[in-house]
């Protein structure tokens, strides 16, 4: 939506307020910032547009569905990537009663594990949140995981029970549980349909009575939270703020503490959710900072803005840094893109703080980056928006977890490359990270999820019934068991019923090889892994066999090899393209044909030595498939 077409909107709509100091005319008493949360597709980014249109933000003409969800790829997968900001105005008129206006500070929020960062992120700009559940899935692993994460910050929780329009919906079982896990009674949860715009005006009002008003002081010294960042080609770094005291006007120049770096801002303004600009942002508000910074390294996500003039003396309480879970390689197909694929990573960096990347160097591939992921999921999320929002051509190699090695001297340290692990003979123990994982599950399945983790090396922790029908199923588990295809498979294993959180535990020493492949006799480091010596032998063997197929035929036979140290563990070849040099002889001596099949072989040989085999962009991602069948 253009920024101009929504200053026309509020000029009009709302007449009493000027377009540039719409920020600007509500206390405190009625702002509310809140979020939604829930699991994934129980119909947050709905229950956002209802909200939208309801009070008004956006003209019918100009709604579309997932409104917030500006990425191609949010609206492809159907998935929520990155949380959004809104501000809406509630016109709220109770027993007659003059109309009363409330500024709604809406953050939309994604439902993914691999992106549990994003919603820690935005909870700290909040007050409330409304935990969204879908009636007839009932409460999820994502449910309890994001609202565990909301308790520990004090917010104060809506529970709203969604698509009770759907026949398999169970309201009242659903609306139960809820009692059992908030200690809410059940007749006060809210019952909506969002697809349907059924009960939209309660949500606005239990958001009104229950979420407590932001606390700040508009004449203290300005402190507002960096909650995002993205980078935008005409007003540089633009950072998504919550102001918590203080207040920020537009000519001001500002500091970010953490980094002392000034900042003279071009624009501040809100979003609504196209950004309009104001003239100012007052303590319990959320708008964004246009700086003006061309360094993407200059803000950073978490850091604190004050005035340069009068700076607060302390920061605000940041965010804790994500640890990466999930690490690959990631290189130009063309070596002359390296610089352009730095400077797209810089700028990604600054919009996913999870996201990790240091340079790397690889035999087969040449200059290149190691970068960090918190799953899977997240990995290729950020493959796609490299190549569709900077058009590159990128290989990624296949991924792994870091990996703790003890030497013999006593000295550890974590292996995050496959490539870095040092001789076994200088190597003491490797230690690989587990997880706890939490399943919930309709009881039919328990048994196909049990010998499904069991196969993966996972061990059962607990076992509770949620009720008659629903269990929830508490494992230990390797993290590289669970990084590629699990998700997938559990949800084939239970058509989709049952859900997954999952969190890092600690380090176990295992028994870890690394597993190389070679490719006409010459190791390829890229395609390296680390895996359990139980493992190897299958793993190896998958691996020759799809190279087989991958690898294109040479004039000369191609041997493809998986080795652990010196000892070869599974080999196949690739047939060579021969020319038939016998065609020309029509007869005589059989000494004649068998000198020219000599001179074949001596010149294959000679191309043997000398050639060099291209190795195709699908032969490094065949480690993520090891496990389909």
């Amino acid at each position: 939506m253009p920024a101009a077409a929504v200053v026309y909107y509020f000029r009009e709509h709302y007449k009493q307020f000027p377009a540039s100091d719409a920020a600007n005319t509500m206390n405190l008493d009625h702002i509310r910032n809140f979020c939604i949360i829930a699991h994934i597709d129980h119909g947050k980014s709905t229950l956002a547009d209802r909200l939208i249109q309801h009070t008004g933000t956006v003209t019918d003409r100009e709604m579309k569905e997932q409104l917030l969800d500006s990425m191609d790829l949010e609206r492809e997968k159907g998935v929520t990537i990155k949380a959004s900001a809104v501000r809406m105005i509630y016109r709220r008129q109770q027993n007659g009663e003059p109309p009363q206006d409330f500024e709604m500070n809406l953050i939309d929020t994604p439902g993914h594990v691999d992106f549990t960062y994003e919603v820690k992120r935005a909870l700290q700009a909040c007050e409330g949140a409304i935990l969204v559940v879908d009636a007839s899935q009932g409460i999820q692993a994502q449910t309890v995981a994001h609202l565990l994460a909301a308790m520990e910050l004090d917010l104060t929780i809506v529970p709203v029970l969604n698509k009770i329009d759907l026949q398999s919906a169970v309201p009242d079982e659903v609306a139960q549980d809820i009692e059992d896990l908030l200690a809410i009674p059940a007749e006060d949860v809210l019952r909506i349909s969002a697809k349907d715009s059924l009960n939209i005006e309660e949500v606005l009002e239990e958001i009104v009575k229950q979420v407590p008003s932001p606390q700040g002081d508009a004449g203290e010294k300005l402190q507002a939270l960096i909650f995002d960042c993205h980078y935008d080609p005409y007003k540089g770094v633009v950072a998504y703020v919550r102001v918590v005291n203080g207040a920020i006007t537009a000519p001001a120049s500002l500091l970010a503490i953490s980094g002392n770096k000034r900042i003279d801002p071009i624009e501040i303004g809100v979003l609504t959710p196209a950004p309009v600009k104001a003239s100012k942002l007052t303590a319990g508000e959320v708008g964004y900072i246009a700086t003006g910074l061309k360094s993407v390294q200059d803000l950073d996500v978490g850091d604190t803005i004050t005035l340069a003039s009068d700076p607060a003396s302390q920061p605000l309480p940041g965010y804790e840094p994500m640890l990466p879970m999930v690490f690959a390689g990631l290189f130009p197909t063309d070596s002359d893109d390296y610089h352009d694929l730095r400077d797209a990573l810089e700028k990604l960096h600054l919009n996913d703080g999870a996201l990790t990347y240091e340079p790397e160097t690889s035999q087969a591939l040449g200059f290149g980056f190691r970068l960090g992921f918190l799953g899977l999921f997240h990995m290729e999320i950020v493959q796609e928006r490299l190549e569709r929002e900077y058009d590159l051509d990128i290989i990624f190699t296949a991924p792994s977890v870091a990996y703790r090695v003890v030497t013999t001297g006593g000295t550890e340290f974590l292996l995050e490359s496959p490539a870095d692990l040092p001789d076994a003979s200088e190597i003491d123990r490797i230690e690989e990270p587990w997880c706890g994982l939490q399943i919930y599950t309709p009881s039919t399945y328990i048994g196909p999820i049990l010998e499904m983790v069991t196969k993966r090396r996972g061990q059962v922790k607990n076992q509770l019934w949620l009720d008659t029908k629903r269990v929830e199923l508490t494992f230990q588990i390797p993290l590289s068991e669970i990084i590629v295809d699990f998700y997938n498979e559990l949800k084939a294993r239970t058509r989709g019923y049952a859900s997954m959180d999952y969190s890092l535990d600690g380090y176990q020493a295992s028994d870890m090889v690394k597993l190389d492949v070679l490719v006409n006799g010459q190791s390829v480091d890229a395609l390296s892994i680390i895996t359990h010596r139980d493992n190897a032998f299958f793993k190896g063997q998958r691996m020759v066999s799809k190279m087989k197929d991958i690898i294109p035929r040479q004039q000369f036979v191609v041997p493809i090899q998986a080795a652990i140290g010196n000892k070869v563990i599974s080999r196949a070849n690739v047939k060579a393209v021969r020319k038939d040099v016998l065609s020309k002889c029509y007869g005589g001596d059989v000494t004649r044909k068998r000198k020219l099949l000599e001179n074949q072989k001596a010149g294959k040989k000679r191309m043997k030595m000398i050639g060099a085999v291209e190795i195709p962009q699908e032969a490094f991602m065949t480690v993520l498939s090891l496990e389909d069948e």
